[in-house]
């Protein structure tokens, strides 16, 4: 039996499973890195964060994303986006250097069992450990809006369903949403000719401002320090700080998981959106119907403001950018029991302890799903380095109170080890 389980091998499941190594831990972890970055999200896409806040995290700091960058002969640089597909094969880079071997099948099922839990695999493999890390990233909590869930995948689909979007070249398509996933999405669109709206609730869309250089004097970074979340001392403390933001009342943690850093296009997007888009802002979808004809068909928008006046429009196919939800019942995996058992914040949000474990002894949870409990960080990769360090301290304890409860004794530290002494551990 492992001593850990990681499902899922994302940025945060990466990061997890470097520092677990690490540790000594005996270490599996299923899951093909980097999945959604490499198969949902579209060709020409950038991330957003900074390069600098932006790395997975080890226990040495070695294998950082500037490092991967000079290694493919390119300057990651403050305030110059980096491609998307850079990031996926920093991270597959990542994945082979400081992270045991990734068996890269996907996990089904998992159930609690005596001593620990059980993994299903999608081949049917069992396997057993006494703690499971779930590191799933966003794609189980996508959110559409309620007037578009009944309409089928060829009308309506959501952003991170698109690994490219050339299905929809010299088509008619409607972006709902005004954050970055729109935006971006929408200049894409618009860029190899399809027609294409922007249809967002917000009265009008919020851009981020190009970040100050690096190097200012003292008193301006006094004033509005530089964080992984954008400059200013909340980001800085939302950033750098969720340890302590853990210990905040839990409702002004969930209106914060709810409301900072809320929808807003990169400053590097502006000018491929707004001479190319049309916009449609103040409306949202109240409700949607299929189209069919001699045309081919597409759906029927009927739109409200907040004023109550209505409008329509026709498309031929919907993208909702509209964000994800991270709540328990879409916790999938889990077995059936194990998932309505997990207490609940008000939000639907798993509710996690200061080392990120569950109410379930020995369930660790990273990531989005722990927005509510650690704040705006854990919607970024810059919140994997804490997480990390944290859950893996978190996953050491549970170990051995677990040893104090089947023995009576309380084992020696836990040697630490490289990832590649413990890879076969």
């Amino acid at each position: 039996m492992y001593d850990l389980l990681v499902v899922g091998a994302g940025p945060y499941g990466l990061s997890i499973a470097s520092h677990a190594a690490g540790a000594g831990l005996r270490l599996r972890v299923l899951g093909r890195p980097m999945a959604s970055w490499r198969d949902h999200m579209p060709r020409g896409m950038y991330l957003k964060s900074e390069p600098w806040a932006s790395n997975l995290s080890d226990p040495d700091g070695r294998w950082r994303l500037d490092a991967y960058c000079a290694g493919q002969g390119v300057e990651a640089r403050h305030g110059e986006p980096i491609p998307l597909e850079m990031f996926a094969a920093y991270g597959q880079w990542f994945a082979r250097n400081a992270v045991p071997e990734v068996d890269e099948r996907t996990v089904t099922r998992v159930t609690p069992v005596p001593g620990g839990f059980e993994a299903l695999t999608e081949d049917g493999e069992t396997v057993r450990a006494r703690t499971v890390a779930l590191a799933v990233g966003v794609l189980p909590f996508v959110e559409i809006p309620a007037p578009l869930r009944g309409l089928g995948p060829d009308l309506v689909s959501h952003s991170s369903h698109h690994g490219d979007l050339d299905r929809f070249r010299d088509r008619d398509v409607t972006v709902i949403g005004g954050g970055q996933a729109a935006l971006e999405t929408a200049a894409l669109l618009a860029e190899q000719g399809t027609r294409v709206r922007v249809l967002a609730r917000a009265e009008h869309v919020n851009w981020n401002d190009v970040p100050p250089p690096w190097q200012r004097p003292w008193w301006r970074s006094a004033r509005a320090p530089h964080s992984g979340l954008g400059c200013g001392w909340r980001n800085w403390f939302y950033a750098e700080r969720p340890g302590l933001f853990h210990h905040l009342p839990d409702p002004t943690r969930a209106r914060i998981a709810a409301t900072a850093l809320g929808p807003a296009g990169a400053w590097w997007v502006r000018d491929r959106v707004e001479p190319a888009v049309e916009m449609l802002l103040g409306q949202e979808v109240a409700e949607a119907r299929e189209l069919r004809g001699s045309s081919g068909g597409g759906v029927r928008l009927d739109t409200v403001t907040r004023s109550g006046e209505r409008h329509s429009l026709e498309t031929e196919h919907v993208i909702a950018a509209t964000g994800f939800r991270a709540t328990c019942d879409r916790l999938a995996l889990l077995d059936a029991q194990l998932a309505a058992g997990l207490l609940a914040l008000d939000d639907g949000s798993p509710a996690v302890g200061r080392h990120f474990e569950s109410s379930h002894p020995g369930l660790f949870l990273a990531g989005l799903v722990t927005a509510s409990g650690f704040g705006p960080a854990m919607r970024f990769v810059h919140g994997a380095t804490f997480t990390a360090q944290t859950l893996v301290r978190g996953v050491r304890r549970r170990l051995r109170a677990g040893a104090r409860d089947a023995d009576g004794t309380v084992p020696g530290p836990v040697r630490r080890a490289s990832a590649v002494e413990a890879a076969r551990r």
